[in-house]
Formats: C-alpha cells, sequence, structure tokens
C-alpha cells in the first residue's frame, strides 16, 4: 500500500538514527518499527550481534607502569615555572 504520513520531528529524528544504525532503508526501518510497535514485541535483527572479545594487553618492554604521568607531570611543572618567571617581570 503506498500513502502519504506526515511525521513528527522527534519521529522523523528516531527514524533517520534507526536508518543509520541498522544500515537499512526508509521503509524497511519505517516498517519494521510500526510492525513491532503494533505486535508489542522488538524488532528482531537479521544478524547477530557485534561482540567484543576483550584481550589482556602488556606494556612493551621498557615501559614503568609506576612512572605513566611522569610526562605529564614534568609538563605541568615546566609550565608552572614559565608563568612564574612570567609574572615575576611584570
Amino acid at each position: 500500500m503506498r500513502t502519504t504520513v506526515t511525521l513528527d520531528a522527534d519521529v522523523e529524528r528516531l527514524l533517520k538514527e534507526e536508518m543509520h544504525r541498522s544500515r537499512r532503508p526508509f521503509k524497511e526501518t519505517l516498517n519494521r518499527a510500526v510492525r513491532a510497535a503494533l505486535a508489542g514485541a522488538p524488532a528482531k535483527a537479521d544478524r547477530p550481534p557485534f561482540v567484543v572479545t576483550a584481550r589482556a594487553m602488556r606494556l612493551r618492554s621498557g615501559i614503568d607502569p609506576a612512572s605513566l604521568n611522569k610526562l605529564t607531570d614534568d609538563l605541568e611543572a615546566d609550565a608552572l615555572c614559565r608563568a612564574s618567571h612570567q609574572a615575576g617581570r611584570r
């Protein structure tokens, strides 16, 4: 059936987000949404969900995990010295 509907701005936004997320065209996304809403059940995905498998990451040799913030501390100390030196000139 072919028909014309007027979507509220929030519904249009939700529909566009779902189109982007599912990578499906407008017609298919709208039909799935209406079908799921009228049936009272969520639309099922055709493909399995994406799963990220975590794995242990190790530091490279020569990197001391106890001193990871040392560079930040050094940069902050340098900036403080420059600021106090410039303030003393005024």
